[in-house]
């Protein structure tokens, strides 16, 4: 009996030993013609056993890609498709640039500085204050959550325009909390509190009844 570990061992081994085993056949046969007939059956069989990659774009370009990884790029046949070299698939992707901050409020992250430019360049009005208050609300739930412990209205309005350049400015807010948008929030989640006890205390107050309603038919 051959155990798989005295095999050749698997280049993908998701395709499985019958498509590899095909692969090296093809490599032997003498025509290029036989060569090219056996390439395009043995891609189309790859398909079969992997239908999920049709899903994706070009994923024929991704089989014949394939096709020659599994010959380890010693496969005479004509490709409809520009072949990737060994060299360049081993090569690695270029590093990319993450977005670093060269103040010392990284903890806000890159959304809160896209919508401090956003807010400085609408036109003066309620639109642009209740963004603003928007904005320095998020501030200070990025801050207690970054540093672990309450910041003050102030420091939030401090760093708010540090970040704007001093083009956003809410010093003269006593407290978010009597910000419109905090305001208007507050009242609503209120509103729908006091909603949501209403209802349930209907619904307690119909299953009473209901169930002393059935009690007295009973007696």
């Amino acid at each position: 009996m051959e155990y798989n570990t005295d095999r050749t061992q698997l280049i993908m081994p998701e395709y499985g030993r019958n498509i590899q085993q095909l692969v090296e056949h093809c490599k032997t046969l003498p025509t290029k013609e036989e060569r090219n007939e056996m390439a395009l059956a043995i891609v189309e069989f790859m398909g079969q056993r992997n239908p999920h990659l049709r899903d994706e774009e070009n994923y024929k370009h991704k089989l014949w890609d394939h096709l020659f990884i599994l010959a380890d790029y010693d496969l005479d046949v004509d490709s409809p498709y520009t072949i990737v070299t060994k060299e360049e698939l081993a090569e690695k992707p270029r590093r990319m640039d993450y977005p670093s901050f060269d103040n010392d409020y990284k903890f806000y992250g890159k959304s809160i500085l896209q919508l401090i430019e956003m807010a400085i360049k609408l036109n003066e009005g309620d639109e642009k204050d209740a963004l603003i208050q928007v904005i320095a609300n998020n501030m200070k739930k990025s801050y207690n959550v970054y540093n672990k412990e309450h910041v003050s209205d102030d420091v939030i309005f401090r760093h708010l325009k540090d970040l704007s350049d001093n083009q956003l400015d809410l010093t003269g807010l006593d407290s978010l909390d009597k910000s419109k948008i905090y305001y208007t929030t507050s009242r609503s989640q209120n509103n729908n509190r006091n909603q949501n006890n209403r209802n349930q205390n209907n619904n307690n107050n119909k299953r009473k009844n209901n169930f002393q309603n059935h009690k007295n038919k009973r007696r």
